[in-house]
């Protein structure tokens, strides 16, 4: 069976919560720790399989550009001063695969289906990842290698789609996903950013997807929905109704958001404790705080 190779990342945004950090770089560029949330996600596609990275980015992208790419000055500084450990950082980041940058025009519909649009020439020949660039996990398996697993199990879904249990309270965040009666992970319905009332299910669209050019007539064709926005999850829901399998996968580990400030907060503060070099300082500051 024919595996993903590439990955589509959107890097789009414009990171209104973020203002003004974020009115010269995409919010994506925000760091965790040492690293930018982007790079989180690329090396995540990449240790699923994927070599080539397509980025969908919009005017100011041209940081995820100079961040991916080498940097010879850098380079030769950290050389000459003998900080291998941070020239390997460097080094690698321009290697760890073949990046591929498109820019979403101002006159396009804002959304999170527009990127794929904008890719979709380019993913046209086989399965292939796609990922939100503020959304990250926590856990053993990444969540790209988790729903390529179920892929390679079903063959023959035109579509995988990552899940996390959110809070009822939580669910107007998110796209929210209703499993088929009589199944144990087909997708029957996604609605995007319900109520709690209207809620069909507290499993989240945790922004990691699995698709197979089926989806492409789809998204090209696909009208503008709620908010005028282009909706991924309306083009998932119309692949459904063809008559077409996309399976869930309620993923392990936890799930961490990063677009808004409070959760960008909590989300470093959860990776940070995760670091053996900051972990026993960052828990003695906290104690520290918390006492006062």
């Amino acid at each position: 069976m024919q595996l993903p190779k590439k990955a589509i990342i959107t890097l789009a945004g414009m990171g209104t919560r973020f203002l003004p950090a974020t009115k010269a770089q995409p919010k994506e560029m925000l760091p965790l720790i040492d690293k930018p949330i982007a790079q989180y996600v690329v090396e995540e596609m990449v240790a699923a399989g994927a070599r080539d990275i397509i980025m969908v980015t919009k005017k100011g992208g041209h940081t995820i550009e100079d961040h991916f790419d080498s940097n010879f000055e850098l380079e030769e500084q950290l050389k000459r001063t003998g900080k291998r450990d941070k020239l390997k950082a460097v080094v690698g980041i321009s290697k760890i695969a073949n990046f591929i940058y498109l820019r979403q025009k101002s006159y396009m519909p804002y959304g999170n289906g527009t990127p794929l649009r904008v890719a979709a020439d380019l993913v046209s020949d086989g399965p292939f990842f796609y990922a939100f660039g503020d959304m990250l996990a926590q856990s053993k398996t990444p969540m790209a290698q988790q729903l390529l697993k179920i892929y390679q199990k079903n063959p023959e879904a035109a579509a995988v789609v990552a899940a996390y249990p959110v809070a009822r309270k939580l669910v107007s965040h998110y796209g929210i996903f209703k499993i088929k009666p009589g199944t144990k992970n087909e997708l029957e319905r996604v609605v995007e950013k319900p109520g709690p009332a209207e809620a069909p299910s507290n499993l989240m669209n945790a922004g990691r997807f699995l698709f197979t050019a089926k989806i492409l007539p789809i998204i090209r064709k696909m009208k503008i929905g709620k908010d005028n926005e282009l909706w991924l999850v309306d083009a998932i829901q119309i692949l459904v109704d063809q008559g077409e399998k996309v399976l869930v996968q309620a993923c392990e580990g936890k799930f961490c958001d990063t677009g808004d400030p409070l959760n960008y907060l909590k989300t470093t503060l959860d990776f940070a404790l995760e670091r053996a070099d900051l972990k026993d300082e960052l828990k003695k500051y906290i104690a520290e705080k918390l006492k006062k």
